[in-house]
């Protein structure tokens, strides 16, 4: 997928001028029901298929259930963190990253839940390039959209996973055109989202080497978002939204094809584009959300990415990962 970046990293990164489908309303509550309260989660990217566990949440009702009316929002000049850290919003996806560079400048936001398991980075070249291992990197050039974000992040922590210092490569800022920089052999190596740039160049016939991030270094990855203030005023409030999020998650798991399916009322011409493609990316997205206790979030891979951010000199002292994420509110 595209991505664009927020004034933390934003792990879902893009720049878009679009207007996008809206959650279909959920029925209006009679007199003696409870109104629903109206949550706009910020999304980080366009409408997309990766988004399907949101999309079952809402269709299959889970999100009405648990007392909200949502609204998917995927405006570019939403900073998720920063409203979410002021209070404005109650919940907002953001990755590993975000919130530790975040807490790092005092905004007092918490990682609720984890949607990803592993951390979405792919580094790739085309298997004619001969290099077959990481640690034949050395002396490339890499292409990525720049020294921001998750991409840098997944590389410079794959690099340190296999003793490549950074000076060993030359990392060359392109922009979002890693498919089109490969394919031109304006790059011998880019580096990019699993579920889209490696699957975008096969289904052109392109034949890759590819190294996830994850395959490496376990990272603390994309989830859910809220605030100090809200956990410890309304925590049932966090509960009954996560809750509703991994139902659309372990359902979407469980039955991709149907999850597929759902996803065509959220996302504008999904019909018409290539079935196989879109299919790819949801299931290469199912690995990597795919765990025996969904939701949870790994202390460890919290640690590793705390590590790799100071060795990066993003953030000057340690900070207590304790406050960072919690897994109080998973099942």
């Amino acid at each position: 997928m595209l991505k664009r970046f927020s004034l933390f990293f934003v792990l879902f990164t893009l720049v878009l001028a679009a207007c996008a489908p809206q959650t279909p309303a959920a029925e209006t509550p009679t007199s003696t029901e409870k109104p629903l309260i109206k949550i706009r989660l910020p999304m980080g990217y366009v409408p997309n298929v990766q988004y399907a566990p949101f999309y079952v949440a809402a269709a299959k009702g889970y999100f009405a259930e648990a007392g909200f009316e949502v609204e998917f929002d995927y405006s570019f000049e939403t900073d998720g963190i920063a409203l979410v850290g002021a209070d404005e919003l109650k919940f907002s996806l953001a990755s590993g990253e975000q919130i530790l560079l975040a807490r790092a400048q005092g905004i007092p936001v918490v990682y609720v839940m984890a949607w990803y398991q592993k951390y979405p980075i792919s580094v790739m070249a085309k298997s004619t390039t001969g290099i077959k291992t990481p640690q034949e990197l050395i002396g490339h050039k890499i292409g990525l959209p720049g020294l921001f974000g998750a991409n840098y992040i997944g590389l410079r922590a794959m690099l340190y996973a296999v003793g490549i210092d950074e000076k060993e490569v030359t990392i060359d800022s392109i922009g979002f055109n890693q498919v089109e920089a490969l394919v031109s052999d304006q790059e011998d190596v880019v580096v990019g989202y699993a579920a889209n740039e490696p699957v975008v160049l096969r289904s052109k016939g392109y034949d890759l080497t590819e190294w996830r991030t994850s395959d490496y270094v376990q990272l603390a990855s994309n989830g859910l978002i809220t605030n100090e203030k809200t956990i410890a005023e309304n925590p049932e409030l966090v509960r009954a939204f996560v809750g509703a999020m991994l139902k659309g998650l372990r359902d979407t798991i469980a039955d991709p094809d149907a999850a597929y399916e759902t996803s065509f009322d959220f996302v504008e011409n999904l019909k018409e584009s290539d079935p196989i493609v879109q299919k790819q990316i949801l299931g290469t997205s199912v690995e990597m959300w795919r765990a025996e206790r969904l939701g949870y979030a790994d202390p460890q891979s919290w640690q590793n990415m705390q590590e790799v951010m100071l060795k990066m000199g993003l953030y000057p002292q340690a900070l207590d990962l304790g406050q960072a994420f919690t897994n109080q509110f998973i099942p």
